[in-house]
């Protein structure tokens, strides 16, 4: 290569064929993959402009996005999902076979379910009639029976169930899920997480720890704010207009660059920037998604918004699914409240009952809306509770945590409907067959992504981290 004295500043090159050129580089073809894998691991490190602009998953994706249905609290399995004939048989003998060594509770003797169960559907799906109007999109269910996991107490057990880890903060499977994809609208967070639960875990549940900021969940509200009344903090600025606030970005920016160039790049900088950039474009975005006045009267009473026990969480299964449209990677909606939750000690009956009524029929209306709109092909829904309860009674009518064995559901995005995977013991303490891991759960949610959870990873002191760590496996047998 040499300079043109003819032409300033340019430079002329030797003429050479295509094969000597590739010959001459390295190695060839093999620097030119090697070039191509470092490339998505520095994309992947957030080294772009945009850390949040698409990416391409590791393989053909089933799903485009999740929403998380979580129930807080531990529903019962043995009282909604999986029904146990010798539990009614036995009620009030002992349990036949040790308990956990480690319990949250003491609990007793058995407790039969106070609900009845029926078949519904062409699959034959045991439902108890807590959910009747779930049980009717029954055939569009995958049913996991013989979930577990490995903590008792709801701090670790929902830490596990948000972030793959029960004592360390841990990225959470959102900010993974962002990291690995980004997003489909660079108008929106790839993230969003409406009414979480402050407790058990907080903001490390959608938190993305050591991951670049930008990757984190964006809460709307929080478990003790009415839906109707949640919304991105400070998305408006009244005292200033657009225009005077896009010319302080510019500003701020450019002294942000000046400042790189002289000592270096800084992810935290970047990161800081990219926020900024975001919250701006959300002023608009984000009023516009959150407006369900555009939606009509019979889409609102499909959720179950024109009656006071369902109006709440309908709301929110309804932004859920404006999100996932309008090119969110990651919704989460929390069913929880400061006095009931799903966490019955004691009077399960009314407590169930009272949880149930108020889900019920908004999970029913968004699996049928996204059905209608051809969302639950590439849309996955993910519904369960960080535990489940134990088949033992504590004290006269409750039941204690029970991670040994619970059930979860999954609708849509790749998943076999009208499909049942495992099963607990003959009364519903431990998973017995075909046994699912949380960190199962979680590769396979990440495999029906496009995204291989062994190489989803990220480099922090030292180490290669992962929303597994180093176990895991894909459910094959639940992908359709």
């Amino acid at each position: 290569m040499s300079m043109n004295e003819n032409s300033p500043g340019s430079f002329s090159f030797p003429t050479a064929t295509r094969r000597q050129m590739l010959s001459r580089s390295a190695v060839g073809f093999g620097s030119l993959a090697l070039a191509s894998l470092m490339g998505r691991d520095l994309t992947l490190q957030g080294a772009t402009q945009d850390p949040l602009a698409p990416r391409l998953p590791h393989f053909p994706a089933r799903a485009k996005r999740v929403i998380f249905l979580f129930m807080k609290g531990g529903p019962s399995h043995l009282d909604t999902f999986d029904p146990k004939p010798l539990l009614t048989r036995d009620d009030g003998k002992p349990l036949p076979f040790a308990k956990p060594r480690v319990q949250f509770a003491p609990t007793g003797n058995l407790l039969k379910s106070p609900w009845s169960f029926k078949q519904y559907g062409e699959s034959g799906t045991w439902v108890s009639e807590l959910f009747p109007q779930l049980s009717q999109r029954v055939d569009d269910l995958c049913f996991v029976h013989s979930v577990h996991g490995t903590n008792p107490a709801h701090g670790g057990a929902v830490l596990k169930l948000h972030t793959g880890s029960d004592n360390f903060v841990r990225p959470s499977m959102g900010s993974w899920v962002s990291y690995g994809l980004g997003t489909d609208n660079s108008d929106l967070p790839a993230f969003v997480t409406i009414c979480p639960t402050l407790a058990h875990g907080g903001i490390n549940n959608w938190g993305s720890a050591f991951l670049p900021a930008t990757y984190q969940g964006t809460p709307l509200g929080n478990a003790s704010v009415p839906a109707d009344k949640a919304q991105v903090k400070f998305i408006s600025n009244p005292q200033l207009p657009k225009e005077i606030q896009r010319m302080q970005l510019d500003q701020l920016r450019k002294m942000n660059r000046d400042h790189q160039a002289h000592s270096g790049p800084e992810a935290s900088l970047e990161a800081r920037i990219n926020s900024f950039e975001l919250a701006f474009r959300m002023q608009a975005e984000m009023p516009r998604v959150e407006d369900l006045s555009q939606e009509s009267a019979a889409t609102q009473k499909l959720y179950g918004m024109d009656n006071p026990t369902t109006a709440n969480f309908g709301r929110m299964c309804l932004l859920a699914r404006r999100f996932a449209e309008n090119g969110v990677r990651c919704i989460q909606v929390t069913h929880s409240d400061s006095k009931v939750q799903w966490d019955q000690h004691s009077d399960l009956k009314n407590g169930h009952e009272k949880n149930a009524k108020e889900v019920d029929g908004p999970i029913a209306g968004l699996l049928y809306d996204l059905k209608e709109r051809g969302l639950l092909e590439d849309t996955l829904v993910w519904w369960g509770g960080e535990f489940g309860r134990t088949p033992t009674v504590e004290g006269s009518n409750g039941r204690d945590h029970n991670p040994e064995g619970f059930t979860m559901w999954l609708a849509g995005g790749g998943t076999k409907p009208g499909y049942h995977h495992g099963a607990t013991d003959d009364y519903g303490f431990y998973a017995a067959q075909d046994k699912v891991h949380i960190h199962d759960m979680h590769a396979t949610i990440l495999h029906l992504l496009g995204l291989d959870h062994e190489r989803l990873t990220y480099r922090y002191a030292g180490r290669d981290f992962r929303l597994t760590d180093i176990e895991g496996n894909v459910v094959k047998e639940i992908v359709g």
